[in-house]
C-alpha cells in the first residue's frame, strides 16, 4: 500500500486530545476569567487569596441551614437537604476555582451552582405556575433535569456566558416570589422577602462592580468585591430558600402549621431564618 493512501488512511481516524491538552484545564490561569484582586500577592499557591479564604463561608452556613431545615425537610421531602448539600460543594469548587484560576475550576464552581438552582426549582417551583402540559413534580423534575443537563453540556461551548446566564436564572427565582407574594399579608413574610431581594440585589452590585469596575476599585486599593459577594450570597440565599421553603409549607403542607423564626434568638429577627412547623390542624392559608 502506497505511503499516500496510509497517510490518507490515518487521517480518516477520529483524534483524542492529547494529555497535554486535558491536563491544561487544570492548569492554574487557563480560564479566560480572572477577577480584580491582584494575583498570588498574598501566597505563591493561590491565585486569589481572598476570594479564595471567602468561599469558607459556604462551610459555615450550609450545615446550619441543614440543621435548622429539618424539621420542614423531615415533613416535607428530605431531598430538600440537597439544595445545601450541594451548596457545600459549590463552596469547595469555589475555592478550588480561585486557589487556580483554571478551567476545570471554573467550570466546576459554575454547574455547582446550576445544579443548586435545578434542584430549587424541582422541590419549590409552584404548581400552578407548572407548565400547561406538565400534571404533577415529579414530571416537572424530570423536565428540569433534560434541560439542566442540556445547559451542562452547553456550557462548555461559551464559558464566559455561563456567569451571566445564571444570574438571568436568579432574576426569574425573584420575579417568581414577587408574584407569590402578592397575596400575602404577614408582615414577617413580607421582611423576609424584602430582606432576600436587598442581600441578592448588594450581592450583584458587588459582583458586578468586581467584573466591570476594577480600574476605580484599584484605584482605591480595595480589589475584594467578589468575596464579599461570596459572603453576600450564602446569606441571601439562606434568606431566599427559607422564604421559598415557607411558601412551599403553606401550600403543601398547611396542616402543619409553618411559622418563621430566627437563630440563633427568634426576637432579634434577624440571623438566619428558618421554619418551624407548630400543628398538625389543618389551618388556612395566610399566603
Amino acid at each position: 500500500m502506497e505511503r499516500t493512501t496510509v497517510d490518507a488512511l490515518l487521517r480518516g481516524i477520529p483524534s483524542f486530545p492529547s494529555f497535554d491538552k486535558m491536563a491544561g484545564v487544570f492548569a492554574y490561569e487557563s480560564s479566560e476569567v480572572d477577577w480584580c484582586e491582584d494575583n498570588y500577592k498574598h501566597s505563591e499557591n493561590v491565585v486569589e487569596y481572598f476570594n479564595t479564604i471567602s468561599s469558607f463561608i459556604f462551610f459555615v452556613i450550609s450545615p446550619i441551614m441543614l440543621y435548622l431545615l429539618h424539621p420542614y425537610a423531615k415533613e416535607r421531602n428530605l431531598a430538600v437537604h440537597l439544595v445545601w448539600i450541594m451548596m457545600v460543594f459549590v463552596g469547595i469548587f469555589s475555592m478550588y476555582f480561585h486557589m487556580t484560576l483554571s478551567f476545570m475550576g471554573q467550570m466546576l464552581d459554575e454547574l455547582s451552582i446550576l445544579w443548586v438552582l435545578a434542584i430549587g426549582y424541582s422541590l419549590w417551583f409552584p404548581r400552578r405556575l407548572f407548565p400547561s402540559f406538565i400534571k404533577d413534580r415529579r414530571s416537572f423534575s424530570r423536565l428540569v433535569l433534560i434541560i439542566t443537563v442540556i445547559s451542562t453540556l452547553s456550557s462548555f461551548v461559551k464559558p464566559t456566558a455561563n456567569a451571566y446566564a445564571l444570574n438571568c436564572f436568579a432574576i426569574h427565582i425573584v420575579y417568581s416570589l414577587v408574584v407569590e407574594l402578592r397575596s400575602c399579608t404577614n408582615e414577617r413574610v413580607l421582611r423576609l422577602a424584602w430582606a432576600s431581594i436587598g442581600l441578592w440585589a448588594l450581592a450583584i452590585s458587588c459582583w458586578l462592580s468586581d467584573r466591570f469596575g476594577c480600574s476605580f476599585w484599584q484605584k482605591l486599593n480595595f480589589c475584594y468585591l467578589h468575596g464579599i459577594w461570596h459572603i453576600l450570597i450564602v446569606v441571601a440565599t439562606a434568606y431566599a430558600s427559607t422564604l421559598i421553603a415557607y411558601l412551599d409549607a403553606s401550600l403543601e403542607i398547611p396542616h402543619s402549621l409553618p411559622d418563621l423564626q430566627y437563630w440563633p434568638r427568634n426576637n432579634w429577627s434577624i440571623g438566619l431564618p428558618y421554619i418551624v412547623l407548630k400543628g398538625t390542624t389543618k389551618t388556612r392559608k395566610r399566603c
